[in-house]
Order: structure tokens, then sequence, then C-alpha cells
């Protein structure tokens, strides 16, 4: 496994994330998104986060559950809290 490429800080999920995707599942997307692997983002919003690392700017995560239901993973850009949200909590 990758070493991880930042903090996340303290970690928070919505109660409709919580709800919706299995708490495993969550946990492998957090190892996914703290190593560099943004999921499902296009190549222009992968090369923003890997901008964004070396700028302590926001980084930003898409995955989806075995259930195909997607999700978001976001790190405020001072690091402090990492939240887990459907794109409905947005």
């Amino acid at each position: 496994m990758s070493a991880a490429k930042f903090q996340m800080g303290r970690l928070h999920g919505t109660p409709n994330a919580l709800t919706s995707i299995p708490t495993p599942e969550i946990l492998v997307a957090l190892r996914r998104h703290v190593t560099g692997d943004w999921g499902d983002l296009d190549e222009q919003d992968r090369l923003e986060n890997e901008f964004s690392l070396t700028r302590n700017l926001r980084l930003f995560s898409v995955y989806h559950s075995i259930q195909g239901v997607a999700f978001y993973i976001i790190t405020e850009a001072d690091r402090s809290v990492t939240t887990v949200l459907l794109p409905e909590d947005y």
C-alpha cells in the first residue's frame, strides 16, 4: 500500500453518507484518498488535486459503493477535517 500524502485531520461523515455507505467501503475509500487515489475523477480534476497537494488547497475525491452509490471525500485546505458525504449533501 502507498504511503499517506497528507494528514486528513478529524474525520466526519454526514448522516446521509454514514447510513448509505457501508463502513468498510468508507474505510477503503479513505485509504485511497489519503494515498492520492482520487477515485472516479476526470484527468483535469486529478491534476487539480495533485496541484492542491503542493499548495495546501482543498482535496476532493469521488468514489462509488459496491451498490453504485456515489460519494465524495473532501479534505479541507488546512488539513484539519476530512468529510465523507453524498453529492446531495454538498
